[in-house]
């Protein structure tokens, strides 16, 4: 995959991010693309606005694809890098490839996936980064309440 690629379709799971803040959310967006490039689906964190706490932006994404006869070839594209349960989410469906916008304010499970197999193309966006500080600066606890800390 290719950074212009990687750039456009972070471009859908940045604009999730932007549509969860605007919701009083948790700025994390995230899309699914098809092997063929085709997106599947597409959501943003709605923990707080679902009262919710599984539904992450993966989480989001994955639900609005639908059933998939096979997640192989997907790939998940992510505002920031996943969470443990994200990633297991990833490890437990096949997602074979995930595009991180940035690890800077929160470094999740992408490693791990790496060691496993999964392709990961971490894209270090500065929009991505700076919308998540603002965030977290804005809103200590409650990033602390998602994060689990």
């Amino acid at each position: 995959m290719d950074q212009a690629q990687a750039h456009q379709w972070l471009a859908i799971a940045v604009e999730e991010a932007r549509a969860g803040l605007a919701e009083g959310g948790i700025p994390i967006g995230a899309a699914l693309y098809g092997a063929d490039g085709t997106l599947l689906g597409r959501g943003h964190n709605r923990r707080v606005q679902d009262d919710d706490p599984s539904m992450h932006a993966e989480t989001a994404a994955f639900r609005a694809a639908g059933r998939q006869r096979s997640y192989r070839g997907t790939t998940m594209v992510t505002t920031l890098s996943p969470c443990w349960y994200c990633s297991g989410l990833v490890r437990q469906f096949g997602i074979g490839r995930v595009v991180v916008g940035e690890a800077t304010t929160f470094h999740g499970g992408h490693d791990w996936l790496a060691e496993h197999g999964v392709d990961i193309v971490l894209v270090d966006d500065p929009a991505c980064v700076r919308l998540m500080r603002d965030f977290i600066e804005n809103n200590p606890a409650l990033w602390n309440e998602d994060i689990g800390d």
